[in-house]
């Protein structure tokens, strides 16, 4: 993609309205807070005191509005500690820019590691580098730093308390990730229904699982009826595709077919009626045709073989999907287990245990290649240099423009990009709405801390519309802080819209001068992925081989490896596409054709998985060796992708003849997944392969560079002579 054509996407993308749920409950309640700190701040004290305690009550509010799956008290007192701790120690080191600039620096860069814990822990440690620049404007005693930074975590003390006395969907996001998981198996049933090959996007499920993680204490409170249910989702999923599949399911035409399209329109309805129930938390109703079709008549059931297998275990795990839709709330009352025989549930640190996991997480990220560390350095950079040169401008409240720098940056290119065309978009409104308001309304501290928390509140409430409307709202709110602790609109207007293109100027710099684009990484995404349903693959087949409950638990592990690499490559084809960078390594087209085939080997696995014998069942020892000749092929290949060399599958090969020779059949779905295997493997071979020619001119290329990089040290001009 061209420049200007990322640009025309970028604008685009930043002020797009995204058509999301609002909350305004929890916006009235965030609001709320923030007005319970302004006004006997303002009444009490000061305004410009009052200004100032607002920091904290509005910083820990929004950061309650980042999707993470803790407590929202427990979010808002963690911003509030991490914003008052900020300000404490800038203000012991802002009495000098020898002191104040390092300190900024070590902090912008650790607020940027911070991104190796998520999008939420980053979002809310930027904040904090927005906090020590707003201190050096203000009194340098250590007594005042201390006030300060007590009235700040005040502020996330008032939100937490407002939380916790006023709840409102408590569960609700869990509810919600849940809901969603169960609500897209029903989409599927319902897409096999006229596609019966047709693809399937784990995210829901990942996002299910990700927030059925909980600690000991949420796991205490958690109610009974988001524990079983994202597992019944899981076994569904492979039962509904291996139905639909005209192969080792139903016949692709006539009374099988029939049959089959009922059984998944009914599956879908019973999920669908679950997904409310759980969203809800009341009983939904299941169509009564749709429970009638769930009846099976033994004597007059049309499916056979394994689609009859298929249609049994449906039948059952529905039940329990119907049980689900009925009870609704009601399960909620239950007592949740605890304790060694209590329910089972994933485990997330808490708070206090943070520290391994997060040495842990950085540790890996402290490399130069790393996305989230050139990041860290971006952010250093990027705050500190905009803080000298906003100093020097004839301007005051420089701290605007390292603020909007801070807040608009993100680990890649096109994130940064948007925000800082939305940040200055929305802050133009927003100056434009409030400096109209001041001019009319004349000085007055109580109407504009009245203002200002209908600002905040309007922006909480936008929050997930898009950057720019929330920003809109946000702009307006410190006008009117700014003109509540007495600032003239004169002095304020123009500053913060020359500040904020500043820092967006900055931020986009940043990117071009360090960037961490995503193109060149792309075959060796392909490659974490190839190898991982490699394994996937390979840990079913073990499974028929040997059907022992250690080798269910290696195929789940498998599983859910498969799918974070999927997640990974998604995040970076998605990012490549909007990057203004040649392709290297593989073109768009490669890049598509070997997704497509990959999925088709993820599919082919998945139809094994779903008649994967009991433990009791007749072992299938012949499965393991093509288990090791593909988690052998699968991983030499990945090395092969990585350094543009053609794949091949000889071992796969040389497994698959050595079966079709041996004494016994295979079991029709054991046929038709390694089929194809055999098929989407050589799909990703055709995508990814490149001729002679091709190969020669990368090869000479890569010799080039090295040739030059060894004479650039030979001569002295190299990076190591260079840094000493």
């Amino acid at each position: 993609m061209t420049w200007l054509r990322t640009f025309g996407e970028v604008v685009r993308s930043g002020l797009t309205i995204e058509e999301t749920r609002l909350e305004p409950l929890l916006a009235l309640r965030t609001a709320a807070g923030l007005a319970i700190v302004i006004g006997p701040a303002l009444w009490l004290v000061s305004p410009a005191y009052a200004a100032s305690a607002a920091l904290g009550a509005y910083s820990a509010g929004a950061a309650t509005f980042q999707r993470t799956w803790r407590p929202r008290k427990v979010i808002a007192l963690g911003a509030g500690a991490g914003l008052a701790f900020s300000t404490f120690v800038g203000y012991l080191a802002a009495g000098r820019l020898v002191t104040f600039l390092p300190l900024l620096a070590v902090w912008a860069f650790a607020a940027g590691m911070a991104w190796a814990l998520g999008s939420t822990a980053g979002i809310v440690a930027a904040t904090t580098v927005g906090s020590m620049l707003v201190t050096i404007t203000l009194p340098t005693s250590v007594g005042r730093a201390m006030e300060h930074a007590g009235v700040i975590a005040l502020g996330g003390v008032a939100q937490a308390v407002l939380i916790l006395l006023f709840p409102i969907r408590r569960w609700g996001a869990h509810r919600d990730a849940l809901a969603d998981a169960l609500a897209a198996v029903a989409d599927y049933a319902r897409r096999l229904r006229h596609d019966p090959t047709a693809p399937f996007d784990p995210e829901p499920l990942m996002t299910a699982r990700d927030a059925a993680a909980v600690t000991p204490s949420q796991a205490r409170t958690r109610p009974p009826v988001l524990h079983g249910p994202r597992g019944l989702a899981e076994r569904i999923l492979p039962v509904v595709a291996a139905l639909a599949d005209p192969d080792v399911g139903a016949p692709a035409e006539g009374p099988g077919r029939d049959r089959a399209r009922e059984l998944l329109n009914a599956a879908a309805d019973v999920l669908d009626a679950a997904a409310r129930s759980i969203r809800r938390g009341t009983p939904a109703e299941v169509p009564p045709r749709s429970v009638e079709v769930l009846r099976v008549d033994e004597e007059h059931e049309v499916l056979e073989g394994p689609a009859r297998q298929a249609a049994e275990r449906l039948v059952e795990l529905l039940a329990e999907a119907l049980e689900i839709a009925g009870s609704g709330g009601a399960r909620d009352k239950a007592p949740t287990p605890t304790g060694p025989a209590g329910a089972q549930f994933l485990v997330r640190p808490t708070m206090f245990r943070l520290l391994p996991v997060v040495v842990r997480a950085v540790r890996r990220e402290l490399r130069r290649d790393s996305p989230v560390f050139r990041h860290a350095v971006r952010l250093a950079a990027v705050a500190t240099l905009g803080y000298l040169i906003a100093s020097r401008l004839p301007l005051d409240h420089g701290y605007w423009a390292p603020i909007a720098s801070v807040m608009v940056m993100r680990p890649d290119f096109h994130r940064t990009y948007s925000r800082a065309v939305a940040r200055l978009a929305g802050t133009l409104a927003g100056v434009a709405l409030a400096t109209g308001m001041v001019r009319a309304l004349g000085p007055d501290a109580y109407v504009f801390g009245a203002l200002a928390v209908i600002s905040a509140g309007l922006s909480y409430t936008l929050n997930r519309t898009g950057y720019a409307y929330s920003q809109c709202f946000t702009a307006a709110y410190v006008v009117f802080l700014l003109g509540m602790g007495g600032q003239a609109w004169e002095q304020t207007v123009p500053e913060r819209v020359v500040l904020t293109l500043l820092g967006g100027a900055l931020a986009m710099l940043a990117y071009v001068v360090f960037p961490a684009w995503e193109t060149p990484r792309l075959p060796g995404r392909l490659a974490d992925w190839l190898a991982a349903d490699g394994r996937y693959a390979a840990a079913v087949l073990r499974s028929y081989a040997e059907p022992t409950r250690q080798h269910r638990a290696d195929m789940r592990r498998a599983l859910l490896a498969s799918r974070e690499a999927r997640a990974a490559w998604q995040e970076a084809h998605d990012q490549a596409r909007q990057e203004p960078v040649r392709p290297r390594g593989l073109t768009s087209r490669e890049a598509d054709e070997a997704e497509e085939a990959l999925k088709g080997f993820e599919r082919a696995a998945m139809l094994m998985e779903s008649h994967v014998p009991r433990a009791d069942s007749r072992f299938v020892p012949q499965a393991a060796r093509l288990a090791e000749a593909l988690e052998a092929d699968t991983a030499q290949a990945a090395v092969d992708v990585r350094e543009h060399r053609n794949p091949d599958w000889g071992r796969v090969e040389q497994a698959l003849h050595t079966w079709e020779g041996a004494a016994g059949d295979r079991s029709p779905v054991l046929r038709r997944g390694a089929e194809l295997q055999k098929r989407a493997l050589e799909d990703l071979a055709t995508a990814v392969s490149r001729t002679p020619l091709e190969r020669d001119v990368g090869s000479a290329r890569e010799q080039q560079r090295v040739r030059a990089a060894v004479a650039a040290e030979g001569d002295g001009s190299g990076p190591a002579h260079r840094g000493g």
